[in-house]
């Protein structure tokens, strides 16, 4: 009787967890791919199945319509679905063309709305040109790996022969993307295969139609759920907001005009927060959506050094001046179109136009609007900033002049060359730094000098002859 008790107790216990084990709804994470596959689709992926992963959901749901994007984002997606620990299934809402026939495979199951397509993954640059077969290699074998990831049924017929029964024909995956294979009864050579959801279903790469999310849960067996939808971070959305082409031209524009207003004023100020801000917000989103490389981030920056090393240690503008410009002005552009290094296969001048255009734009409207705003915002009475520009007059009738007298009295010295002059540059005399410039050509650095006349506040100078 004692034991009796015992075992009643532990059969209430096993009934409760059952009953709530039942009426426990399904979590449900979903994904929406509706757009080009790209950089930002790829880490929108992978914050997506970690947010799953976090919550413990049981089924992961991608609502899908695009024709393609690129191949690497693609590749990096299928591989995060084949590794999830959570059932992936993805809804065509359409098309899965090209990148999203990849990733529509590499899903557990395929659902697809009638009217839809799949397939059509041929590699092409973006004026829809065919890639070289390189291109189109590395994705016939990534398309057949993974259809084959999902397995296959091996059978021993009565006359003892093995029959191989793939889930997912990789030949009809290769066929996506190379118009030259032919799979018999399912694609002619010369057409590049698609297939329609009747077609899919047919051949197992579809599970069945439906004309929503709803539809496919309810066919995969789930009706009572709740559904946890993935929303883009704010940080998501400001890079998809900054790599707008216009405000990319914006941006050069406020790097251009930091660098002239912190030029025009001493010290280091808030002309140049402005420009270091409007750089970091120029390549920061470039960056992580894979268009900006390290070396052309690097590349702009040193023509910056360049540019400063011409302005403030060699007067003049030479050879350091040119390349300065010229490396700003690569790097700006070079990370704005998707080549690999300097390797520019498959990117569509249409893009390289674009891309020139939008620095030429940013660059002479940031010098533009930097002459202009210089006059109105800066003006010594009138200005809003006026209190950051020089707000006296100093007229010559009350004895002021704007020649330093001292400078009369170098007339005769000499000094040694600090720089090269060529004809501008700077010598030391009797411990001090002036601007100079050579009479006759160029006098290298360390040469002794004497000043032969003072002009326009300039010194000018002139070797002297060993006797």
């Amino acid at each position: 009787m004692k034991y009796s008790k015992y075992w009643f107790v532990l059969l209430i216990l096993v009934s409760l967890v059952a009953f709530a084990q039942e009426t426990q709804k399904t979590l449900v994470y979903k994904l929406n791919i509706k757009s080009e596959i790209s950089p930002a689709t790829r880490r929108q992926v992978s914050q997506a199945f970690e947010a799953a992963d976090s919550l413990n959901a049981d089924v992961f749901v991608i609502h899908m319509n695009t024709y393609g994007g690129t191949v690497v984002d693609a590749d990096s997606i299928r591989t995060r679905i084949l590794q999830s620990k959570i059932p992936v299934y993805v809804f065509i809402d359409n098309n899965a063309a090209s990148a999203g026939a990849l990733i529509s495979i590499a899903c557990d199951g395929i659902y697809m709305r009638p009217g839809g397509s799949i397939g059509a993954a041929t590699v092409v640059n973006q004026t829809g040109a065919a890639m070289p077969d390189k291109y189109q290699s590395y994705m016939r074998s990534t398309m057949r790996a993974t259809a084959e990831a999902h397995g296959k049924d091996t059978t021993i017929t009565a006359s003892g022969d093995t029959l191989v029964q793939w889930f997912r024909d990789p030949a009809i995956a290769e066929a996506m993307v190379d118009q030259s294979i032919y799979v018999e009864g399912i694609s002619d050579t010369g057409k590049v295969l698609t297939f329609t959801p009747s077609e899919a279903m047919e051949h197992g790469f579809c599970e069945g139609t439906a004309e929503t999310v709803k539809e496919v849960l309810h066919q995969i067996g789930i009706d009572d759920y709740d559904i946890i939808e993935y929303e883009p971070t704010s940080l998501e959305k400001l890079i998809g907001f900054l790599v707008n082409p216009m405000l990319s031209g914006l941006l050069i524009m406020g790097i251009i005009g930091g660098i002239y207003f912190e030029m025009q004023s001493p010290g280091i100020g808030f002309p140049l927060v402005i420009a270091i801000l409007a750089a970091v917000l120029y390549f920061a989103p470039l960056y992580l959506e894979g268009l900006a490389a390290n070396w052309e981030i690097v590349l702009f920056v040193v023509g910056v050094l360049l540019i400063a090393v011409e302005i403030f240690v060699i007067p003049g503008f030479g050879v350091a001046g040119v390349l300065g410009v010229s490396f700003m002005f690569i790097g700006l552009v070079l990370s704005l179109i998707e080549n690999v290094n300097f390797s520019f296969e498959g990117v569509e001048m249409h893009g390289v136009g674009v891309a020139v255009l939008t620095v030429v734009f940013g660059v002479s409207g940031g010098f533009i609007l930097s002459l202009y705003l210089g006059k109105r915002l800066f003006t010594a009475t009138t200005g809003p900033f006026k209190n950051f520009a020089l707000n006296t007059v100093q007229p010559v009738e009350e004895g002021f002049v704007s020649v330093d007298i001292e400078l009369f009295k170098l007339r005769g010295k000499t000094g040694i060359t600090q720089t090269v002059l060529r004809p501008g540059g700077k010598i030391i005399i009797e411990g001090d730094i002036y601007d100079a410039v050579a009479e006759n050509g160029f006098i290298d650095k360390d040469e002794q000098v004497f000043v032969t006349r003072m002009e326009s506040v300039q010194l000018f100078v002139d070797i002297v002859e060993e006797e």
